[in-house]
């Protein structure tokens, strides 16, 4: 489990490309107590270390997850957001992100504010109904809160602090972000389309 307070970004060192699955060879900005078979989330993608040298540590990637995430589109020098997992007795300054993305956004729009950022982002339509004004979500692995919601875009305002610590301020219009919606509100959307699929059914 992680967070969504992203500790670091990481550079991507090189790309190894194999039969069936993309070896993302990563520096992290700390690989204290790091060990193989770890959890990193990798722009919010839970990710299993599998080879750890000084700082760079590999990360294996199957095909399935290229897809489904915007990790396809790294080239080496990007920058990523790095997030280690929960260990007992942390603090959840966030809220909680199992590094399980359900789609990819694209930023429609940028607008800087002062020293922070105003961003839209598209969301695909089958994610539509878990966009709620004021709800969580994970956005490349940083936890947020959402803004106006309309036309099937939502809305963020982006504090300086996260400009500095993430890759969010080197997005550019048309990029692709990972989204994760968090599982409280999923359940909740469940519950009610449950409700009321089940509601009209008694009608029938």
């Amino acid at each position: 489990m992680f967070t969504g307070i992203v500790q670091g970004t990481g550079e991507v060192r090189s790309i190894i490309n194999g039969a069936s699955i993309r070896t993302l060879v990563i520096a992290l900005p700390s690989t204290k107590d790091l060990a193989i078979g770890a959890s990193v989330a990798i722009n919010g993608v839970c990710l299993t270390a599998t080879t750890i040298q000084n700082q760079e540590v590999q990360f294996d990637v199957i095909e399935e997850t290229l897809q489904r995430t915007s990790l396809g589109e790294l080239e080496v020098g990007h920058l990523v957001n790095v997030e280690r997992s929960l260990s007992f007795g942390d603090e959840i300054g966030g809220h909680l992100l199992s590094g399980h993305i359900m789609g990819t956004g694209l930023i429609q729009s940028t607008e800087s504010l002062g020293e922070g950022m105003n961003l839209e982002i598209l969301v695909p339509h089958e994610m539509r109904k878990f966009i709620l004004e004021k709800g969580y979500i994970g956005v490349d692995g940083i936890s947020l809160t959402v803004g106006k919601v309309e036309h099937g875009k939502f809305s963020l305002h982006i504090i300086p602090e996260t400009l500095r610590l993430t890759t969010l301020g080197q997005h550019s219009v048309g990029d692709a972000v990972n989204l994760e919606i968090d599982s409280t509100t999923q359940t909740i959307v469940a519950t009610v389309e449950r409700f009321l699929a089940q509601k009209k059914e008694n009608k029938t």
